[in-house]
């Protein structure tokens, strides 16, 4: 019988390349991050409630396109070759994103490339919710944010598509959205020592392999399976 989803620990694999993405991941959005400390309040408790409005909404927004793709993927669960599409890709592109951990290619970036055309028109609705003042302004904006065009968002979302449920899809993509959180949100000091952990050599070769691992296990239950 053929494998109907990735295995569950791909939740803890896609955990992983959001939480040591890092350099894409800062690469894309630290700019945004950035914006938002100079706009939002300086008071502690206030800053650090527009950061977590502003994460909330762009992981929500993973979370909802996990639902869609999972849920897609779902509906075709019945339909054998395709299904066997969709495990075949998701694991592919488990394996890419592995190798793009390892720093052995750059290839994620032509997916961008299809997600702006839609970026096109989501982007001018976020000048309404500019400048930042609080986390009613910063909850919008991640929701937007969340749909910008990005390779490691992509590669991941591809997974979704083989979780076997809407359900699922949509974790898969919450699992991936708080791996990213950690590196957006910490700031200072913190965030400079997490920043030169995640982007350590031995960091990047140990996620790398494990991510890799991950990828060529779903293609050995392909291979298992025919």
């Amino acid at each position: 019988m053929p494998p109907s989803r990735l295995p569950d620990n791909s939740f803890f694999a896609l955990f992983v390349v959001g939480l040591l993405g890092a350099g894409h991941c800062a690469g894309m959005c630290g700019g945004i991050v950035g914006a938002l400390s100079l706009q939002a309040p300086r008071q502690g408790g206030a800053a650090l409630a527009v950061h977590l409005a502003y994460h909330a909404g762009r992981i929500a927004s993973y979370a909802l396109a996990g639902l869609l793709a999972g849920g897609f993927g779902q509906a075709v669960a019945n339909l054998w070759a395709l299904q066997q599409g969709l495990y075949l890709f998701a694991s592919l592109m488990l394996a890419a994103m592995g190798l793009y951990l390892l720093g052995l290619t750059q290839t994620l970036a032509w997916l961008e490339r299809g997600g702006q055309r839609l970026w096109q028109r989501l982007q001018p609705l976020t000048g309404r919710f500019l400048p930042v003042q609080g986390p009613a302004q910063a909850l919008p904006l991640g929701l937007l944010w969340g749909w910008l065009p990005c390779g490691l968002v992509y590669s991941a979302l591809t997974t979704a598509l083989a979780a076997g449920s809407a359900l699922k899809g949509a974790l898969s993509m919450l699992a991936f959205g708080l791996g990213t959180l950690p590196n957006l949100l910490l700031a200072g000091l913190l965030f400079t020592r997490f920043r030169r952990f995640a982007q350590a050599a031995a960091t990047r070769v140990v996620s790398g392999l494990l991510v890799l691992g991950y990828g060529l296990y779903g293609l050995y239950n392909i291979v298992r399976s025919l």
